[in-house]
């Protein structure tokens, strides 16, 4: 097959997945959409011997025969749970040259693109990604992203292209999927300093090319959003999207004082896209590609870890993939949703599994799990003395940073964070932090639990 035709090939692909994802996988009820579903999964199983690691027992049927995996697995063994052999070390050193030469054109195995996980949960890890897989990819978030208006503008020739700032540690290949005639794609680099990217940005508006759609990790959106209030940036995004971080309420408030327009979200993880938010404000999750299977963190099932199986990578088998987040759910969320979908809707990210602060029982006999969600309501609550937090557990101590505090916010947080303990029944010493700048180019986690030996 010439490249011309590779190429077509390709765009067919993508434009195929952009018409599904946008009007179809419509189903009256979510017990059609769960057996369409497991058809789905036995034809995976179909597939996933094409990778060593699970060519061993060809007597498994059934999804829940397959061992659970994590990043440790896939790490320890790359070269089996991927479909072309490639080893970890060639991966990486694809994936490292291109974070340190900022060029991420470079393939590996001819044609596969390599990302690099952002290393928040200790060990580096590399992800392969196949042509096929990166259009399915585009033609799924430019079908649940772009709102109508963006998708008018995208389809009709005589009006300017759809211009997207996008703003993230690494571009490449997967991001610039979305690019064509019709989409101006510029690539924001966050090791770079943020005051170039704001003059930037203002530079595109002078010359009239500003973004039409704003896409950047939540921490990003909120110090633009603080720019464009205060009257430094000019910037009128009609579409704003938040990728790589938790979107707390705060962030998405801000975004809709500084643009009118409410922050669209991607749940999207080394493992696969795993979720986007619909016209109507309801974060989906991406169970058309993705089967979501839940270990509940509590009695009430409001809270889960996802296990996950991703039906789109044909490359890098992810199969009963344990990934170390926290989801809330609403048990009494209508099956429905308003946009017509039957895909669960989230209630919350609430952050990494070591976001969960674990601390003794007043009893001294339990450990108590303390969720994100409650500390960034009780943070929320007395915001207005501090610019910015985080919360750092090391063993019996909840370590507090704040960012431009007025004298009393620390003695007023850490009486706020001991009413909550106390309404927990846990215990711990609540202490003051310095605040240190957070590197641009790593996620922000404003809650972390970290390990004593």
């Amino acid at each position: 097959m010439t490249r011309s035709m590779t190429d077509r090939a390709l765009v067919a692909v993508m434009l195929g997945r952009f018409v599904r994802a946008r009007w179809g996988f419509r189903f009256r009820t979510r017990a059609r959409f769960e057996a369409w579903q497991r058809r789905r999964i036995r034809s995976f199983l179909r597939r996933i011997p094409a990778a060593p690691f699970y060519r061993s027992d060809g007597s498994r049927m059934r999804l829940d025969q397959l061992p659970i995996v994590d990043k440790s697995t896939l790490l320890e063994r790359f070269d089996e749970l991927n479909t072309r052999g490639v080893r970890l070390v060639d991966a990486l050193d694809v994936a490292l040259e291109a974070e340190r030469s900022r060029d991420f054109a470079p393939l590996v195995d001819g044609d596969l693109t390599v990302g690099l996980s952002s290393g928040t949960s200790g060990r580096r890890g590399a992800f392969l990604v196949s042509p096929r897989e990166r259009m399915l990819w585009a033609g799924t978030i430019l079908a649940r992203v772009l709102d109508h208006r963006a998708l008018g503008q995208l389809l009709r020739p005589w009006e300017s292209p759809l211009r997207i700032a996008f703003f993230l540690r690494a571009g490449g290949n997967l991001y610039e999927s979305v690019a064509s005639s019709r989409i101006r794609f510029a690539f924001h680099d966050l090791t770079q300093p943020f005051d170039g990217h704001v003059a930037a940005l203002d530079g595109a508006v002078a010359r009239g090319v500003g973004p039409d759609v704003l896409v950047a990790p939540a921490s990003v959106l909120d110090a633009l959003a603080r720019r464009a209030l205060d009257g430094s940036l000019g910037i009128r995004p009609g579409l704003v999207v938040s990728v790589a971080e938790v979107l707390e309420p705060e962030t998405a408030g801000r975004v809709k004082a500084a643009w009118g327009v409410s922050t669209r979200q991607v749940y999207q993880a080394t493992e696969g896209l795993l979720g986007v938010s619909c016209a109507d404000g309801a974060l989906h999750l991406n169970e058309e590609s993705v089967f979501v299977e839940r270990e509940w963190l509590d009695a009430e099932h409001t809270h889960f870890a996802p296990v996950v199986t991703d039906f789109d990578r044909r490359t890098q088998i992810i199969a009963r993939y344990r990934l170390d987040d926290v989801l809330r759910v609403d048990p009494a969320a209508p099956e429905r949703c308003a946009c017509g979908r039957v895909t669960a809707v989230l209630a919350a990210i609430d952050g990494r599994a070591d976001a969960v602060l674990r601390l003794p029982g007043t009893d001294g006999l339990t450990v108590v799990e303390v969720f994100p969600d409650a500390v960034r309501r009780a943070m929320a609550l007395n915001s207005d003395g501090y610019a910015d937090w985080r919360i750092r557990q090391t063993g019996l101590d909840v370590r507090v940073s704040l960012a431009d505090a007025a004298p009393d916010a620390p003695a007023r947080v850490a009486s706020v964070l001991r009413d909550l303990l106390s309404t927990y029944g846990c215990m711990a010493s609540v202490v003051e932090e310095p605040w240190a700048t957070p590197d641009p180019a790593a996620k922000v986690r404003r809650i972390v639990r970290e390990d004593v030996s």
